[in-house]
């Protein structure tokens, strides 16, 4: 089983321009190579069956465009960065082929934007060498981590990526570790995932809406207050249609950015605390619905509440969680009435009879049992 880790970087000056120089080094030659297929791909001289080139054959086509005169900075990138990133736009390539071929619409894989696209590149794996606190990359040299004995020390990485997020640099990398199976409860533990709280177990726990607290409010009552004086002061500073970035904007913006990387960071440890808390049990199974997350969107009034507790981060993080612990995990189907069906006498209450979105209790009319509503959610997914 290959194990991913994402830790910090802490580089100097000096190495965070050359990070970001081999950032761009990939994004162009990606973009390169998307160009250089398309172009190939829509020529009708060329066969069709010899359009495309595998990133294999695509080295002599690179190897030339780099002597070409004003592309020689490029010779000053590690050359492994290049080569995965054209292998990258390559596989990109091959999806759309792949897609073309199942009759799913899909357009050319899109460029990479200077301003919009997030700075990343990929090191060469057998280059990439790990100790307790640092990370030596070829062509940077060595960097710190923030985290120490955070990554085990092996010979060899799978896939190392460096990214930016705006604000830090960090380093993902896979690690071969052999498979944990520990011996699993006869249990079932069903979550109903909510608005009024995250989630509700079936056996009782209760996981609160940490954007109700009192330090998500104040965070988010200071971000909306430094976005009002940003909007103030490009307003201020405005020439025609014409926008002025002075350097109080700057360093507003910076504010800006640190807060929601703060209010992020939060919202994830929280997910990430719920949902290793729920494998920890270690059950015989988990089942949670299968949300309609794009359709629940399109409410004007939930939409801002149900983005923020990131319902698809929830089961992306129980899809990995349970396979590494060997947890079965279920998706009940979307139209389960788990809110409308009696835990213990099994009767459905439909039609006018329905519990509407702002009834919180659930009474049965058959056997009259009560019981709070996602509870009984919760433990009708248990015995999905």
């Amino acid at each position: 089983m290959i194990k991913s880790y994402k830790v910090r970087l802490e580089p100097n000056k000096q190495q965070e321009q050359q990070m970001f120089f081999q950032a761009g080094c990939a994004r162009h030659v990606y973009n390169w190579c998307l160009a250089f297929q398309k172009s190939r791909y829509e020529d009708e001289n060329i066969p069709k069956k010899e359009r495309f080139i595998p990133s294999k054959g695509l080295s002599k086509y690179f190897t030339a465009y780099k002597k070409q005169e004003g592309n020689e900075w490029l010779k000053d990138c590690d050359c492994m960065v290049l080569v995965i990133a054209y292998t990258d736009a390559c596989t990109a390539f091959k999806n759309f082929f792949r897609e073309v071929k199942k009759g799913n619409a899909k357009s050319y894989p899109r460029f990479k934007s200077k301003n919009k696209t997030t700075p990343a590149f990929a090191p060469n794996y057998q280059a990439v060498k790990i100790n307790e606190n640092t990370v030596k990359l070829p062509k940077i040299g060595i960097v710190k981590l923030s985290r120490k004995n955070y990554i085990p020390i092996v010979k060899k990485y799978s896939n190392p990526r460096v990214t930016y997020d705006g604000l830090h640099w960090y380093i993902s990398v896979g690690v071969e570790q052999e498979d944990y199976k520990p011996e699993l409860n006869p249990t079932v533990l069903g979550v109903d995932l909510g608005i009024k709280d995250l989630a509700i177990v079936s056996d009782g726990t209760v996981y609160k809406n940490i954007n109700k607290t009192a330090e998500m409010k104040k965070l988010e009552k200071k971000l909306k207050r430094l976005q009002r004086q940003v909007s103030k002061k490009y307003d201020m500073n405005k020439d025609g249609k014409v926008y002025h970035k002075t350097n109080n904007i700057i360093k507003l913006e910076k504010q800006i950015l640190k807060l929601q990387h703060r209010i992020r960071d939060i919202r994830n440890n929280y997910r990430h605390t719920m949902t290793h808390q729920l494998v920890e049990k270690k059950p015989q199974k988990i089942v949670i619905e299968d949300l309609n997350v794009k359709g629940m969107m399109k409410n004007k009034h939930l939409s801002d509440a149900i983005g923020k507790q990131g319902f698809f981060e929830i089961q992306r993080q129980l899809q990995y969680k349970t396979q590494e612990y060997g947890i079965e995990l279920v998706m009940a189907d979307r139209w389960y009435p788990s809110s409308q069906t009696c835990s213990k006498c099994g009767h459905t209450r439909t039609g006018k009879d329905r519990l509407k979105l702002s009834d919180r209790t659930f009474t049965c009319p058959e056997c009259g049992h009560t019981m709070d509503r996602d509870l009984n959610a919760a433990i009708n997914l248990s015995q999905y």
